[in-house]
């Protein structure tokens, strides 16, 4: 490389660090703006979600009772009396409560609306920014911008917030994901920033192929995605607590309520989790076939029992089982929300544990 060409590309990872840092500075004003949409958003519908459920209650036990058939005793004298069917107390199960969606984190007022599509602006314009950040990246490396975790750090928390603004382009319900995907963003810049960033330099010669495009940005997608299903799981699992309290018929507190009664019904984000997961299982599937296809062509072996590959599979087995849970022993609710955040959980571990704390042919980069 020339020494024109060098300082080109050292002037290129500068203005990628500019980039990445002027991202984290709009995503906190899309945080501010998110606070005053939850903030100054309407708190008055706590009244509409415990009358659905209170509705949905006496009307099961209505139909039961119509539908019950009435029974006919026959006397002495051929006399005859009917006996009424005593009342059935019906509840739903976890999850299935005929319960509408909250109004969302505006809370259906024109001020919260507005701090709403302010927030969605601005994080759009970070998302933007970042990738520009990524692409910079790229660049100044003349390769994918995969090589280490700092370059893999920025690459996810950008693909995360474009799933959630292609979402959101499709009139999709994902308006209550901003806040904790602006705030798990920052975080995760912050990391990455902080105690993950590396100069920008060349990949050790076996991960010179073009795999690094195929099995590294497939994985990347797929976490992000499955960032998603979890924050849909783990916001499913206060929201089905919150209905719990309101059938049994006490009052959750002031801010509890302000908060959960804005998101969608604990059944709808149990679906959202799960249809994101199952939606996303395939393209997993195929990136750990590609991995074990490129340690084939770099090190002699498709399998060779590195960590990374061994919880690779462990993650794996974990949504599959959680998939085929969902779909042959009928597990909705609160089990399946469990078994969806320990399925991630073991994909975090794969990235931060296993890169950090086990050594293995996955550890060339560091961090």
């Amino acid at each position: 490389m020339t020494p024109l060409a060098a300082a080109a590309n050292e002037n290129l990872a500068e203005i990628s660090n500019y980039l990445i840092y002027s991202s984290m500075a709009v995503y906190m004003l899309a945080f501010f703006a998110h606070i005053a949409e939850w903030t100054f958003g309407s708190r008055s519908k706590v009244g509409r979600t415990a009358a659905a459920l209170t509705g949905a209650k006496e009307a099961a036990s209505a139909r039961a009772a119509a539908a019950a058939p009435a029974v006919q005793v026959r006397g002495k004298a051929g006399a005859t009396a009917v006996l009424e069917q005593p009342k059935v107390t019906t509840r739903s199960a976890a999850g299935t409560r005929d319960v509408p969606d909250g109004p969302g984190a505006a809370g259906g007022t024109v001020q919260g609306d507005l701090y709403g599509r302010i927030a969605v602006s601005l994080t759009a314009l970070a998302f933007l920014v970042e990738a520009a950040g990524v692409v910079a990246r790229a660049l100044s490396v003349e390769r994918a911008p995969w090589g280490n975790m700092y370059e893999f750090s920025i690459t996810f928390s950008t693909v995360a917030v474009g799933v959630y603004l292609v979402l959101l382009a499709l009139k999709k319900n994902v308006g209550w994901l901003g806040l904790i995907l602006v705030t798990t963003v920052l975080l995760d810049l912050g990391i990455a920033v902080t105690w993950l960033y590396t100069d920008s330099d060349q990949l050790v010669p076996a991960l010179h192929s073009y795999w690094l495009w195929i099995h590294v940005s497939t994985a990347i997608f797929c976490g992000a995605v499955f960032y998603i299903g979890a924050a849909g799981a783990v916001l499913y699992l206060f929201r089905d607590s919150y209905e719990s309290q309101l059938e049994a018929g006490r009052t959750p507190g002031r801010f509890r309520s302000s908060v959960l009664e804005r998101l969608p019904s604990a059944a709808s984000l149990d679906k959202f989790s799960y249809r994101i997961n199952a939606a996303v299982f395939p393209l997993w599937t195929f990136t750990i076939i590609a991995g074990a296809i490129w340690a084939g062509d770099a090190w002699g072996r498709y399998w060779n029992w590195d960590p990374k590959e061994v919880w690779s599979f462990v993650t794996w087995v974990a949504y599959a089982c959680y998939l085929h849970a969902r779909a042959t022993a009928g597990w909705k609710g609160r089990k399946a929300a469990y078994l969806a955040l320990f399925a991630f959980a073991c994909w975090i571990w794969n990235y931060y544990g296993v890169n950090i704390l086990l050594s293995g042919k996955h550890s060339y980069a560091g961090v």
